[in-house]
């Protein structure tokens, strides 16, 4: 039996690290931290003690072409405070997003996708809207 004490930290393939850092610093506001010398590009960010890692390689099989929104492709959650706060600083930024804030999840949902298409889920508990 595996017992697991938390996730540690979720890894995406980018093609232009420059472009994914403005999105995931500036639109998503996450905190860059640093990153060993590793022999190619990337960049990692903290995320309330864990960690999301970028990693430059355009020949990506996991780059999604088709950059549609759908919640129903893999993506990675982040819990915010402010659902309708986070709702209006990603319009304010004109980032495309799905909003799901009824779903049977029970979560109160915002999807948007990165510049190479990686879907993030943005959520609040539903009874915190």
């Amino acid at each position: 039996m595996i017992k697991y004490k938390c996730l540690d930290h979720v890894s995406l393939t980018v093609a232009d690290l420059e472009r994914a850092k403005e999105f995931y610093g500036k639109t998503l506001c996450l905190k860059e931290i640093q990153r060993p010398d590793f022999d190619f590009p990337g960049a990692w960010y903290e995320i309330e003690g864990h960690q999301l890692h970028l990693i430059v390689d355009p020949s990506s099989q996991t780059i999604r072409k088709d950059k549609s929104l759908s919640s129903r492709e893999g993506h990675f959650a982040l819990r915010v405070e402010s659902y309708y706060d986070t709702l209006k600083w990603l319009k304010q930024n004109e980032v495309e997003i799905l909003e799901k804030p009824n779903g049977k999840s029970g979560f109160a949902q915002i999807f948007c996708a990165d510049p190479d298409g990686n879907l993030i889920e943005l959520n609040v508990n539903q009874k915190d809207l």
